[in-house]
């Protein structure tokens, strides 16, 4: 199996007069050279894909380039024993430090999710997840509506920070659950409280999912609220310019890119760049697009230890991957229905592999936005911040295998 892919062209960018010295990120023990976090993205950031960012990262950088989250894990599965659950918190040699994100509403049930995990040394470092705005989690008192109830966040996070020792424990939170129910205010002052090494705030409500516009104001705010431990900012980073941005802009000490690395994992190797100074930027061609689909179609049967499970994983990225690339629709559906590596083989060796970078056709947003709507939520939750009983019975609902932020 080969171990890298051809070097995608890169070409130079005007420098931006915000591009820092080269800027680190510290977490408790872990200090990384490029001060970026992968965001946690469900059925995406599997193993392959963190590999694959990983060595983009490390093009620009005396590390791998930041730091590079798991999928979302439920803490009532691992507690439960919930094999696949272990999996996704199994990571490979090459992944140093390690970092999982983890979810939970009942404070000893995370709590020993923590233990557990760190008795089977499957983490370096562990987040948090509080952002979370699927309606099947909100709905039982779940994901980013749960700060809302400020005495079971601070429960959840002491108990977490208490059990992790000297691993890291770190917070993702959004704003709140709508204009009207601010939380992240409170949630960063109360991370900082109990022991957290950072919080990380996507700069939307729940009711926005990832529509509009991301408040970076909000995340400004927060830095000069919270001045203890570090503060990184989520929400519309598509370049490594809206990184440096973001930073000059409102202070914070990172960044957290989820959408914008979708179909574009050489993201990583650019944020590096940009970080370190550097004008070099990623502009792959037609044929070094599909170098990389073939990377990652070899990571992901490497992950899943069958080439017919992960060639079928691989589909979900086709679109993202060809955005704005000569490649029509015919051709888009059949890399869509691939069966296995010579099937894939054999359709990238008919594409056009030295069309030129599209320019402006393959930048800015992707993935799916989604449309504001009103929050689920448990019936009363928002009428006081404490925890009534009848609530209380129904949190264990929450933990659902699902994942997002």
């Amino acid at each position: 199996m080969t171990t890298a892919h051809a070097p995608a062209r890169t070409a130079p960018a005007a420098p931006s007069s915000a591009a820092p010295a080269r800027r680190t990120l510290t977490i408790g023990p872990h200090t990384v050279d490029t001060p970026v976090v992968l965001a946690p993205m469900a059925g995406i950031t599997n193993m392959a894909f963190r590999l694959l960012c990983r060595e983009f990262g490390s093009r620009h950088s005396h590390d791998d380039g930041g730091l590079y989250v798991s999928e979302m894990v439920t803490t009532r599965a691992l507690v439960e024993g919930h094999r696949e659950s272990w999996r996704l918190v199994t990571m490979g040699p090459r992944e140093r430090p390690r970092s999982i994100q983890l979810y939970g509403v009942d404070p000893a049930t995370v709590r020993r999710a923590v233990e557990m995990v760190l008795e089977r040394d499957k983490a370096d470092h562990i987040d948090l997840n509080f952002g979370c705005p699927v309606p099947k989690v909100t709905r039982r008192g779940g994901g980013g509506i749960l700060p809302w109830k400020t005495e079971l966040f601070t429960r959840i996070v002491r108990g977490a920070v208490e059990a992790a020792g000297d691993v890291p424990v770190t917070v993702k939170t959004r704003i709140g659950i709508d204009a009207d129910h601010v939380t992240y205010r409170d949630a960063g002052l109360i991370a900082q409280e109990v022991g957290a090494s950072a919080i990380a705030l996507h700069g939307r409500t729940v009711d926005q999912h990832y529509s509009g516009t991301a408040n970076w104001d909000a995340i400004a705010d927060l830095k000069s609220l919270v001045t203890d431990i570090p503060v990184l900012g989520n929400g519309d980073i598509w370049s490594a310019e809206d990184a440096l941005r973001m930073v000059e802009q409102t202070g914070c000490d990172g960044v957290v890119v989820g959408r914008g690395c979708q179909g574009r994992p050489w993201l990583f190797a650019d944020l590096a760049a940009g970080f370190a100074g550097l004008p070099d930027r990623v502009r792959p061609t037609l044929g070094d697009v599909a170098r990389t689909v073939r990377r990652h179609a070899e990571l992901l049967v490497e992950f899943f230890e069958d080439e017919g499970r992960g060639v079928r994983d691989l589909r979900k990225h086709v679109a993202w991957y060809f955005k704005g690339y000569p490649v029509g629709g015919e051709m888009r559906h059949r890399l869509a229905t691939m069966e296995s590596l010579e099937d894939l083989d054999a359709k990238l060796a008919e594409l056009d592999l030295a069309s030129p970078y599209p320019g402006e056709a393959v930048e800015g947003p992707r993935g799916r936005a989604g449309t504001p709507k009103r929050p689920a939520c448990p019936e009363g939750w928002m009428d006081t911040r404490e925890i009534t009983p009848d609530i209380a019975a129904r949190l264990h609902e929450a933990e659902l295998s699902v994942s997002g932020g």
